[in-house]
Parts: C-alpha cells; sequence; structure tokens
C-alpha cells in the first residue's frame, strides 16, 4: 500500500524559511494521473490546501500562498518538498502530504501522520 511520512523541522524562528519533505513508499510519484499535495491545519481552524504537484512535474498553488510557496520533487528519491520562503506565526499547523487520486479534485485517498510545525521566536 502507499504510505506517506513528512519529515522537517518542528520549530521555526518567524522570518526563516521552512522545508518540509513527504517521502512516498509503494507507489511512485510519476505514475499516471496522481496529483501530490500539501495541506496544512492552524489551531482551531479549518483544512487550508496549500498546493500540489503533478504526476507530469507540473505544479498548482493556493493564491493566497503562491507568492511565498514553492513545491518540488525528487523522482530518484520518491520525495516531494514544500518551501515557504518566509514564515509567520500564522503559519504554526499540522501539515499533512497526500495523494489526490483525480487532478487537483482534493480527493485524497492516502495521508501521512502529519507534521506540527510551530512557528515562534
Amino acid at each position: 500500500q502507499v504510505q506517506l511520512q513528512e519529515s522537517g523541522p518542528g520549530l521555526v524562528k518567524p522570518s526563516q524559511p521552512l522545508s518540509l519533505t513527504c517521502t512516498v513508499s509503494g507507489g511512485s510519484i510519476t505514475t499516471d494521473f496522481y496529483y501530490w499535495s500539501w495541506i496544512r491545519q492552524p489551531p482551531g481552524k479549518g483544512l487550508e490546501w496549500m498546493g500540489a504537484i503533478a504526476y507530469s512535474g507540473s505544479t498548482y498553488y493556493s493564491p493566497a500562498l503562491k507568492s511565498q510557496t514553492s513545491i518540488f520533487r525528487d523522482t530518484c528519491k520518491n520525495q516531494f518538498t514544500l518551501q515557504l520562503s518566509s514564515v509567520t506565526p500564522e503559519d504554526t499547523a499540522v501539515y499533512y502530504c497526500v495523494r489526490d487520486v483525480r487532478g487537483n479534485t482534493n480527493e485524497y485517498d492516502y495521508w501521512g501522520q502529519g507534521t506540527q510545525v510551530t512557528v515562534s521566536s
């Protein structure tokens, strides 16, 4: 079965960059026609879709986050990475990597366990 595992720092200082990596096993991130997405849940709020990278390598971003967000992949390692250029305390959240079953439809069949990221000085 497909498994996803997030990794990265749990505590980040304001204005610093943030990188989170998702390692995928049991399936290739290049397999037609899946998309690989990052979503997050701030404390007391709902899930927020951040962006995705398709099996083809094409990327898609939330309009609210596009200016500060980048998603890229390493097909040799079967990994994809979320990068925020500069974080604020409002970026504190649980971050998930997920698989979208059909081209950015927000229908997710596999989830990582989630990783807590706290932005604080």
